[in-house]
């Protein structure tokens, strides 16, 4: 995104306690999509924002397999990985990714105790660059590990994580989605610090 370009906060804002990144506040996770065409180019900007994410020892542990709706074969294929639940809205995308991390060290082969972590890190800074341009993604826990394994030939070492779906967010859920109308008008909700942030012994409050 050029500093010409107007950065267009998605609609649904996080109620935060302190003044935080306008691109964090704005990230959210919607169910429903409207399967409008997003650039190759957005992809790969953000998938560079990614590639940016901090590392142990600057391994970058992360992987990434991506199909765009305009490939319906390979778009169906990685679909089908998806459990079902998933399945039911994430069609609706644009593009899917899965996400998949290295466990051991390449430059020794000793194992890499946080390359899930560090893949995390890599998700997350994706999903940011994906939201200051306009766009929408939903991580999803929900897949099927052992397909993915044997439809992309994932050797040994390599764990497949998540699926990732990004497009735009509809105003509406697909005919036969209604469902989905609840979940994505809930409001968002984090726990506060005193719940997770504590000071001298587990528990304590900081």
């Amino acid at each position: 995104m050029s500093s010409s370009e107007i950065y267009v906060p998605q609609p649904k804002l996080a109620q935060v306690s302190s003044e935080i990144l306008s691109v964090i506040r704005d990230r959210w996770s919607p169910y429903a999509f409207d399967g409008r065409t997003v650039a190759v180019a957005d992809i790969e900007q953000s998938l560079v924002a990614a590639s940016w994410a901090a590392s142990s020892y600057n391994e970058q542990p992360w992987y990434f397999l991506i199909a765009y709706r305009e490939e319906s074969a390979e778009f169906e294929r990685m679909l089908s990985c998806l459990l079902d639940a998933n399945q039911a809205w994430a069609k609706f995308a644009s593009v899917l990714m899965l996400t998949v991390s290295q466990e051991s060290f390449s430059r020794n082969g000793t194992p890499n105790r946080v390359h899930q972590h560090d893949l995390g890190q890599a998700a997350a800074h994706f999903a940011l660059q994906a939201t200051a341009q306009g766009l929408a993604v939903h991580q999803m826990a929900g897949i099927h590990v052992s397909k993915i394994r044997t439809e992309y030939q994932i050797p040994e070492g390599f764990v497949p994580q998540t699926a990732i779906a990004v497009g735009y967010a509809a105003e509406k859920p697909a005919v036969g989605q209604e469902e989905l109308i609840g979940r994505d008008q809930a409001t968002r909700q984090r726990k506060p610090l005193s719940q997770f942030v504590f000071k001298g012994r587990w528990g304590t409050p900081s």
